[in-house]
């Protein structure tokens, strides 16, 4: 069993925050389009009288910094102090897929201002808690590289630039934690990034070397981040602290080409690889504490894939890999990247004017169930959970 938790609940949930432009240049504000900004009180006690007493949240850089070296956190400020005053804690994204108009993510100003912002976010927490701060600099490095610098599938639409792009990542990243630490050394780092299992088609078993070999390029940012990848961007061990990996129903496929995936292999298929595996592969590389900063389905298949994911995760625990939580995401549903279609993906639903959202009850149902379990397996359990 892992050691002293990390985090306040073993189950979370958490926030979409995704800010970044849409190809037709239309800006993303998911915390706005959920209504989280004006409703995050509400969204917050609910979480507590469920048992969620731990969520992932973000704040938005383009609207903080909208002219470079001044910063107003007055988007962020009642998001923190409803949290504060819920008795949530929160993990906070300081930059999820988006940042200010006027930066180039491929310049050295983007470092230069990614760390600043980070140093003055992190002085704004020191001003208004006393709690230890966690947070994730960059949410998906390696993701955002790949769909953001290979296939010009989402901003910054660059193609052939994905290892350029990663560096840079990991270059602002190495930066912000110095910034971080700096103003706060007790500051805790998750490094987030999605997992995934390929295996070679059928009619091409003779790809198995090269498939093997994209498959364990996953880990590059976390190898980079900690030296032993491209020790010249100066990667420490230290800088690898709290490793969140995302898992969602389509991170297993068969491998087609780097730029291409194919159909998703699912449970029940001979070739599915165990959940509960690739964490302890995680485990055994890194010796990291870690946790599930993201998973998620839609509609009816949410209780099943809580079900399933959960018992990977309490297994996992169970057999010594050091799994310190796993976060529902998004916990309340939210208007699509591309097309603002209604994703039924949350606990809750949109919220009506007076911030009350309708519950998914066989999402909240096996979501009780889990936590009784983990109580049972000598987790803490909240006082505050309804059965």
């Amino acid at each position: 069993m892992p050691d002293t938790p990390l985090f306040r609940s073993f189950f979370s949930g958490g926030f979409e925050c995704s800010t970044h432009r849409r190809g037709d240049r239309r800006r993303l504000d998911l915390i706005a389009a959920t209504a989280h900004d004006v409703h995050a009180t509400a969204d917050y006690v609910r979480m507590r009288e469920i048992g969620l007493l731990t969520a992932r949240d973000g704040i938005r850089w383009h609207l903080i910094e909208r002219s470079p070296g001044r910063y107003d956190f007055s988007t962020v400020l009642p998001i923190l102090r409803a949290a504060r005053e819920a008795g949530i804690q929160v993990i906070w994204d300081l930059c999820h897929y988006g940042w200010p108009d006027d930066l180039d993510i491929f310049a050295t100003a983007f470092v230069d201002r990614f760390a600043r912002l980070a140093r003055a976010f992190v002085q704004l927490l020191r001003e208004e808690t006393d709690e230890v701060p966690f947070l994730v600099p960059i949410n998906e490095p390696s993701f955002l590289a790949w769909a953001g610098g290979d296939l010009g599938g989402i901003n910054p639409f660059a193609e052939g630039r994905g290892n350029e792009l990663k560096s840079q990542l990991i270059r602002a990243t190495i930066a912000g934690i110095e910034a971080i630490r700096d103003i706060e050394p007790r500051a805790r780092i998750c490094q987030v990034d999605p997992v995934f299992h390929v295996v070679p088609r059928p009619d091409r078993t003779e790809d198995g070397p090269h498939v093997e070999a994209f498959r364990r390029a996953q880990y590059a940012g976390w190898d980079m981040l900690s030296g032993r990848l491209h020790p010249e961007l100066g990667g420490r061990p230290e800088y690898l602290d709290i490793i969140g990996v995302n898992y969602y129903l389509y991170n297993q496929w068969v491998f087609e080409s780097e730029r291409a995936g194919g159909p998703t292999v699912r449970r029940g298929d001979p070739r599915y690889r165990p959940f509960r595996e690739m964490l302890a592969e995680i485990a055994d590389r890194y010796g990291r504490p870690m946790f599930v900063a993201e998973t998620g389905t839609e509609a009816e298949a949410r209780a099943d894939w809580l079900q399933y994911v959960a018992d990977e995760a309490l297994a996992a625990r169970g057999a010594g890999v050091p799994v310190h939580g796993l976060c529902w995401y998004p916990i309340v549903n939210f208007p699509g990247w591309d097309n603002d279609r209604h994703c039924l993906n949350g606990l809750w639903d949109y919220a009506d004017d007076d911030g009350r959202r309708p519950l998914h009850e066989p999402l909240a149902h096996e979501l009780r169930r889990q936590q009784a379990r983990l109580a049972l397996d000598g987790g803490l359990r909240p006082s505050s959970i309804r059965d």
